[in-house]
């Protein structure tokens, strides 16, 4: 039995298969096959898009779908995460895709479990999904000729699991990662390579991913206000110029904080197309694994 926790979960092989799937899944066209299998979605943070994704993955191969409240009822009752996984696992789903705050909690539960489980973000450690679909991404928009491309990820890359699933996959394919960020958002990941300020590598990247300001993961108040923080790190028209590079964001955005209306509207931005890809390639995970 295979799971997803993080992107080392699958060989490169794995991917190039996988994408080979989101591939002709990409119109979201319906499918039959995971008829008969019944997906358990735990979320334990707020989410709309991963969530939303995952199900409608889900339900567009033909399985069932059960998204349990857990925020209000089972840790309400002082029941722990392990006792729930055990009991959910005891009605034998074919898989559970999990949310939690907790950094690690998707691995420690593998042994709780007779089915694959789906790691939908831990903490700031992973968010496997998305990294694939960002490749995935990037890969569509090279023709799959990404080898000494650049990518640009701005913002709060210390507490951004999406940052550190993606500066951990994107190398496997020949894509360098740059983290760019303020000193006190800086990651503690030396093996990349961390600027102050986009200015600095913006005539050598070919994509940028701007990243979501995490304000509720710090215990100490960096700006006076998201403006403060937006006059550095927004993504405008006059930081992209007349370069051709293509611009990305994991969602939720902050509007006119991490990127702006008009660049939201720029056909450089690839932002929407991120949403369909993460649908097509989350319907190829459940596929490689449920099946």
């Amino acid at each position: 039995m295979q799971h997803l926790i993080t992107t080392s979960d699958f060989t490169k092989d794995e991917i190039i298969e996988l994408f080979d799937d989101a591939k002709m899944f990409r119109d979201l066209q319906s499918s039959e096959c995971l008829k008969g299998k019944l997906i358990v979605t735990l979320f334990f943070e707020n989410s709309t898009r991963t969530r939303s994704s995952f199900e409608i993955a889900a339900k567009r191969l033909g399985a069932e779908v059960v998204s349990l409240d857990v925020g209000s009822s089972s840790r309400s009752k002082g029941e722990t995460i392990f006792d729930t996984v055990a009991n959910i696992n005891a009605m034998k789903p074919d898989a559970i895709v999990i949310r939690h705050s907790e950094c690690g909690l998707p691995e420690s539960l593998k042994e709780h479990v007779n089915c694959p489980i789906l790691n939908a973000g831990d903490g700031y450690n992973a968010h496997p999904t998305q990294a694939l679909l960002d490749l995935f991404t990037i890969l569509d928009h090279f023709n799959d000729d990404v080898e000494g491309k650049k990518v640009a990820i701005v913002g709060d890359v210390k507490t951004s699991r999406v940052a550190s699933s993606d500066s951990k996959l994107l190398p496997r394919f020949g894509i360098e990662p740059i983290f760019v960020a303020p000193d006190h958002f800086k990651s503690e990941d030396e093996s990349v390579r961390q600027v102050t300020l986009l200015s600095e590598v913006i005539d050598e990247i070919d994509v940028v991913m701007s990243l979501r300001t995490q304000l509720e993961r710090h215990s100490q108040v960096y700006y006076t206000s998201m403006q403060e923080y937006a006059k550095d790190y927004c993504i405008t028209k006059d930081t992209f110029g007349n370069r051709n590079l293509i611009l990305l964001h994991p969602g939720p955005v902050n509007r006119n904080i991490d990127i702006d209306d008009e660049m939201l509207l720029d056909p450089r931005s690839k932002v929407l197309q991120q949403v369909s890809n993460g649908v097509a390639v989350r319907m190829a995970v459940l596929k490689k694994l449920v099946k």
